[in-house]
């Protein structure tokens, strides 16, 4: 299958990004990553990211036709019926060159919540682990690929926006606190920049690849927030009315 693809180039220096046209035979089935590849054995000056090529590192995070997708989870040809295929580097974030972006704030954001890497595993009650394992644990889905936060439109308008996957994150801690001290990342969860200013989109659980669903994740930590202000109120011996 012939595919053209236009593909955004910046490199140190560059006042602003450019696209230059590729134009390649891919073959059945091949990924975004596939021919990425394929385009950079043409020209090795192109930067991308990628590592496990199976969808669970997160870092071949990028936009495809104006869609936040992982390039070696995403076919060719489901984005073939866009002539050209438009190929960008996730959007809110500095480019380091061509489709490589600097995650370090997106991971900084990540670090202020404590998120935890394990939490309990669930499972049926009747489901027995295999011999030589005592107990299932469940690592946490999220790959930190920044895709939610390159698709949420409020993190676009406002780069103050702590963002949906942190979000999700900080819903976990409070989910399962491990006997940590709730009070700061509630806090940090009620500041005005936090779960108070996402507008409902869906676009973060749209794209997450991990099927976090860090809308909904967003959505019970603001009813958290929102409890824990009331108790306070009340504490205070201030209710309604």
């Amino acid at each position: 299958m012939s595919a053209t693809f236009r593909v955004s180039r910046f490199k140190s220096g560059d006042v602003e990004p450019h696209f230059e046209d590729f134009e390649i035979e891919v073959e059945s089935g091949a990924t975004l990553l596939d021919a990425l590849l394929q385009i950079r054995r043409r020209d090795p000056s192109l930067v991308l990211r990628h590592s496990c090529k199976h969808a669970s590192c997160g870092a071949c995070g990028m936009r495809a036709n104006g869609r936040e997708v992982l390039a070696c989870d995403t076919k060719v040809a489901k984005l073939h019926a866009s002539r050209p295929i438009t190929v960008e580097p996730l959007a809110g974030r500095h480019t380091l060159a061509d489709l490589a972006t600097d995650m370090t704030d997106f991971h900084a954001r990540m670090d202020a919540v404590g998120m935890p890497l394990v939490r309990t595993a669930e499972t049926a009650a009747d489901v027995v682990p295999p011999e030589g394992i005592k107990a299932f644990a469940r690592f946490e889905n999220c790959i930190e690929c920044g895709l939610c936060l390159s698709a949420c439109p409020i993190a676009k308008l406002d780069g103050e926006y702590i963002g949906p996957a942190t979000l999700a994150a900080a819903e976990r801690v409070v989910e399962e606190p491990r006997g940590r001290d709730l009070g700061p990342v509630l806090a940090l969860a009620a500041e005005p920049d936090s779960v108070w200013r996402c507008r409902d989109a869906m676009e973060c659980t749209a794209v997450c690849p991990a099927a976090v669903d860090p809308a909904g994740a967003l959505f019970r930590l603001r009813r958290r927030v929102a409890t824990d202000g009331l108790r306070k109120l009340f504490r205070r011996g201030v209710g309604p009315g």
